[in-house]
C-alpha cells in the first residue's frame, strides 16, 4: 500500500503545479503595472518569421503554456495508472517509468530554481521525492 499512496501523492504535487501553470497561463497577458503592460503589448504586436512560421513571441509563449499543460496532465494520468502496477510481481516497468518521472522533475526542479520561482520548486521536488520513496519501498531488503 505504500508505494501506491506515494505515487498518489506525487500525482497530487504535479496536479499542483498543473494548476498553478493554469492560473499563471489565463493571467500572464492582462497585468496591472504599467511597465508590464508594455513589454506584454510589445510581445503580442511584434511578429517575427522562424522556420516557415511568423508568430510572435505572445504565441510562443502562448503556446509553450499548452505543451507543459499536456505534459503535466499526461504524467498524472500516467502516475495514476502507474500507482496500483508498483506493487504487484510484474513490476519491473512500473518502476522503470516512475524512475525516470523522478528524474525529469529533479531536472524541472533545478530549471525552475534557475528561472522561475520557489513554489514549483518544491512540488517538483516533492514530487521527486515522493517518488523515490515509492521506488525504494518496492523493493525488500
Amino acid at each position: 500500500m505504500r508505494p501506491k499512496l506515494f505515487i498518489k501523492l506525487a500525482a497530487f504535487s504535479v496536479v499542483a503545479l498543473l494548476l498553478g501553470q493554469t492560473a499563471g497561463m489565463v493571467t500572464w497577458d492582462n497585468p496591472a503595472d504599467g511597465g508590464k503592460k508594455t513589454v506584454v503589448q510589445m510581445m503580442k504586436t511584434i511578429s517575427t518569421p522562424f522556420m516557415g512560421s511568423t508568430k510572435s513571441l505572445a504565441d510562443y509563449y502562448n503556446g509553450n503554456n499548452w505543451l507543459i499543460l499536456g505534459f503535466h496532465s499526461l504524467v498524472i494520468f500516467i502516475l495514476w495508472i502507474l500507482a496500483p502496477q508498483i506493487s504487484s510481481p510484474q513490476k519491473r516497468t512500473a518502476i522503470a517509468l516512475v524512475s525516470a518521472i523522478a528524474l525529469v522533475y529533479l531536472l524541472f526542479s533545478v530549471v525552475y530554481f534557475v528561472y522561475f520561482f520557489p513554489l514549483p520548486i518544491v512540488l517538483s521536488l516533492l514530487t521527486s521525492i515522493f517518488l523515490a520513496i515509492a521506488i525504494r519501498w518496492t523493493y525488500e531488503w
